[in-house]
C-alpha cells in the first residue's frame, strides 16, 4: 500500500478547527489502516503559530524544509485576510506539485491569491463567497455546496465541511469501510454529499420585513405538504398574486417557488436523516406528492437520489 503524505499549512490567525478536523480524520484512518497516511504540519519559519481562538500550535517543521506532499491542506482563518507574501509565494511555487490541493473555509482565499484557482470551480465559507468572486474573477465561485472538487483541487466551505471533505478523500483512498470507522469514531455522518447546501432554507433567505410575509414564511415551513402555489400564498398574505410575488422576492431575496422548493427539500432531508419512514410517505409529507417527483428534486439539487442520500447521511449505528 502506498503511504500518502499530508501536509497542513499553519500561520498566525489560522482557524484551529480547520486544522484539527481534517487531521483527526486522516489520523483516524491511519490508526485503522497503518501506513496509509503520514501527517505533517509546517509554518513559514517553523515557529509556533497562534490560532484565532488563542491556542498555540507547534508545527513539525518549516515550509522551506518540506518535501513534496501528496495532499497539501490549506486551512482558513483571520490570517488569510492579509497573509504573509512569502506564504502565497510558497503556495504558488509548490501547490501545483501536490497530487491533491485542498482548502478548508477561507483557505480558498490563499489558493486564489496564489493563482491556483484560476479557471476552476471553487467554494468557501458562504460569508466570503462574494468577496472571493469579486477579488478573483477568474475563479468560478459556487456559494451553495459544502465542498467542490475540480481536478486535483478541492475546496470546502466553513469549518466542519473540512471534515466532510477529508472523509470523502479517505473513502476515495481506502474505501467506504475505513471512512465508516473514522466517522463512527468521530460521531459524525459518514459524509454529506459535496453539493449539499451550506445552510438551511431559512438561513439562505432573508426574513421578510412585513408581518404578513413573515407569516407566509412560517406557514410554508410548518406546512410543506399544503397547497403552496403563489395564488394560495398570496391569499394568505391578503395580496394579489402579482404583488405578493414581487414583494416576497424583494424582501427575502428568493421567489416564492424557489423558497418553497428549498423548504420542501430540507423537510425531506430531515425525515430521511432522522426517521425510518419510507420514501413514498416522506414524499407526501414533504409536498412532492410522488417518490418520482422527490427523486427528481433531489437529483437536481443534490446530485443524489433520496435513497442514496439516506445511505450517506443517516447516523452510523454503533456496532
Amino acid at each position: 500500500m502506498t503511504q500518502r503524505s499530508v501536509l497542513v499549512l499553519l500561520f498566525d490567525g489560522v482557524q484551529s478547527l480547520d486544522v484539527t478536523g481534517p487531521v483527526e480524520v486522516f489520523a483516524g484512518a491511519e490508526k485503522h489502516t497503518a501506513g496509509s497516511y503520514r501527517i505533517r504540519t509546517a509554518s513559514l519559519d517553523g515557529a509556533p503559530v497562534r490560532t484565532t481562538s488563542g491556542l498555540t500550535v507547534v508545527p513539525d517543521q518549516a515550509l522551506p524544509e518540506v518535501a513534496e506532499a501528496h495532499t497539501l491542506l490549506v486551512p482558513g482563518g483571520q490570517g488569510t485576510r492579509e497573509p504573509d507574501p512569502r506564504l502565497t509565494g510558497w503556495l504558488r511555487e509548490n501547490g501545483p506539485r501536490a497530487a491533491r490541493l485542498v482548502s478548508v473555509c477561507t483557505g480558498a482565499i490563499l489558493l486564489a491569491r496564489a493563482g491556483l484557482l484560476d479557471g476552476r470551480r471553487a467554494t468557501t465559507h458562504w460569508a466570503y463567497c462574494h468577496k472571493l468572486a469579486r477579488d478573483h474573477p477568474a475563479v468560478r465561485i459556487d456559494p451553495e455546496p459544502i465542498y467542490v472538487r475540480d481536478g486535483q483541487v478541492s475546496t470546502s466551505a466553513g469549518v466542519t465541511s473540512g471534515i466532510d471533505l477529508a472523509l470523502a478523500l479517505v473513502e476515495e483512498d481506502l474505501g467506504r469501510e475505513t471512512a465508516l470507522v473514522v466517522a463512527r469514531h468521530l460521531v459524525v455522518f459518514l459524509r454529506r454529499p459535496g453539493n449539499q447546501a451550506q445552510f438551511s432554507a431559512q438561513l439562505a433567505a432573508q426574513t421578510a420585513q412585513r408581518e404578513p410575509l413573515r407569516e407566509v414564511q412560517r406557514w410554508i415551513t410548518e406546512h410543506p405538504a399544503d397547497d403552496l402555489t403563489v395564488e394560495s400564498l398570496a391569499a394568505r398574505a391578503r395580496l394579489s398574486p402579482r404583488h405578493f410575488a414581487r414583494a416576497f422576492r424583494h424582501e427575502t431575496g428568493a421567489t416564492p417557488g424557489r423558497y418553497v422548493d428549498r423548504v420542501r427539500l430540507e423537510h425531506a432531508r430531515r425525515l430521511l436523516e432522522d426517521t425510518g419512514d419510507g420514501v413514498k410517505e416522506i414524499s407526501r409529507a414533504s409536498g412532492y406528492g410522488t417518490p418520482e417527483a422527490m427523486r427528481r428534486a433531489f437529483v437536481r439539487a443534490l446530485g443524489v437520489s433520496p435513497a442514496e442520500y439516506r445511505r450517506r447521511f443517516r447516523p452510523v449505528p454503533a456496532s
